[in-house]
């Protein structure tokens, strides 16, 4: 956790999806990580998680300070009832 020069919780993560789909007929090992940030309350519920759980996220892409790669920034997130 750190804070914002205006003193916002900020969190920085590290998102990472598995799973398997069909793609032209065969089944396809899918794999993923993207970095993520999440502000205020959303930082603090997020940094008392455990580590490996699933949950399910939704926010918006942007481009990274400096960086190709994109960020999701957190808006919110539920534990995943699928895992």
């Amino acid at each position: 956790m750190r804070y914002t020069p205006a003193g916002l919780p900020a969190l920085d993560l590290r998102l990472e999806h598995e799973s398997e789909a069909l793609e032209a007929g065969l089944a396809r090992q899918v794999k993923v990580a993207i970095r993520a940030v999440a502000f205020g309350t959303q930082a603090e519920t997020l940094a008392r998680q455990a580590i490996g759980a699933g949950f399910r996220f939704t926010g918006f892409l942007a481009a990274a300070r400096g960086g190709k790669s994109p960020v999701l920034h957190v808006q919110s997130f539920a534990q995943d009832t699928d895992s």
